[in-house]
């Protein structure tokens, strides 16, 4: 009989160091791909938010530039309606109809968030107002707008047409041409 020990199973190598190294390896990697995938999601979301406004600006200044094109001719018939109570009694009925339709004009450019604003005693502003005259005077402050010649319109966003405005201005002692003739 041979004597027989056990023998314990020859030793494996053990592999649990690198094992443990590729693990690590891996969740980072996961992390790593999840943060990307994160930012990348969040890129989207903001490009998508992005091109919803633009399209809506491009869509709101498309309708403000059309709606100001018909500033003018409104003004005109604005203007031609102040008349209408020196004219015949058909021509005054004739304006009332024409009336109506500027009122309904005026209800358009409602609905659209446009208004025209009034500039008479207010301080001269560059972005609201379009100085075409100025008066020395001193009976109002420097830079007060005296008088509006063309009403102006502005929408929440922007003005579409400045008012056209003659502006105060002190009186000098005198002018700049004739100082330089002394």
């Amino acid at each position: 009989m041979t004597d027989e020990f056990p023998v314990p199973p020859p030793e494996e190598p053990t592999n649990e160091q690198p094992q443990e190294d590729r693990l690590s390896q891996l969740e980072s990697e996961v992390k790593e791909c999840h943060e990307k995938n994160l930012r990348l999601l969040a890129e989207m979301e903001n490009s998508r938010k992005r091109l919803i406004k633009e399209k809506q600006d491009m869509t709101r200044f498309g309708i403000e530039n059309v709606i100001s094109d018909f500033l003018t001719p409104m003004d005109n018939l604005e203007n031609a309606l102040k008349f209408a109570q020196q004219m015949s009694e058909e021509t005054r009925n004739w304006a009332r109809g024409f009336e109506m339709i500027l009122s309904q004009f005026k209800d358009v450019l409602s609905d659209h968030g446009i208004s025209s604003f009034d500039s008479v005693g207010s301080s001269f502003d560059p972005h609201m107002h379009e100085a075409v005259e100025v008066e020395e005077t001193d009976k109002a402050p420097e830079g007060q707008v005296l008088q509006e010649f063309i009403k102006g319109y502005k929408s929440a966003q922007r003005t579409l047409r400045p008012a056209r405005v003659k502006v105060a201005k002190a009186p000098g002692c005198c002018d700049p041409q004739e100082q330089q003739t002394n």
